[in-house]
């Protein structure tokens, strides 16, 4: 099976990020061309903590552009973080790039107190 060059990354930067965050939960990053997604996962017990997603009702009926759907997601997520006491989460980002809507995902999240 020939992996492309997407995943081949998503593969890297994970492994570089497993071995510096050590007890940390992981943000993890889910983009597709309209939505954007963001879960906060404990890999030790393998569960997922805390979600927000642009699909959610009360965000689908918004029309809003995607920029500002990841700003959006970012502030839901922090708030949700903050209410479970999750205040230090180590960033993936996936196989994407640190860019666009990655970015402004990430800032939103730093802005609202979440510490990466």
């Amino acid at each position: 099976m020939k992996s492309n060059t997407k995943d081949k990354r998503k593969i890297r930067n994970r492994k570089k990020l497993k071995n510096v965050s050590i007890n940390r939960y992981r943000v993890c990053i889910n983009k597709s061309l309209n939505n954007i997604s963001a879960q906060i996962i404990d890999d030790i017990k393998k569960i997922t903590l805390v979600s927000a997603s642009s699909i959610e009702k009360d965000l689908k009926v918004k029309k809003v552009k995607k920029i500002e759907k990841s700003s959006l997601i970012g502030e839901i997520l922090a708030k949700r973080a903050k209410e479970k006491k999750i205040n230090e989460v180590y960033f993936d980002r996936g196989g994407y790039k640190y860019h666009g809507r990655i970015k402004i995902l990430a800032e939103t999240l730093r802005k609202n107190g979440l510490k990466f």
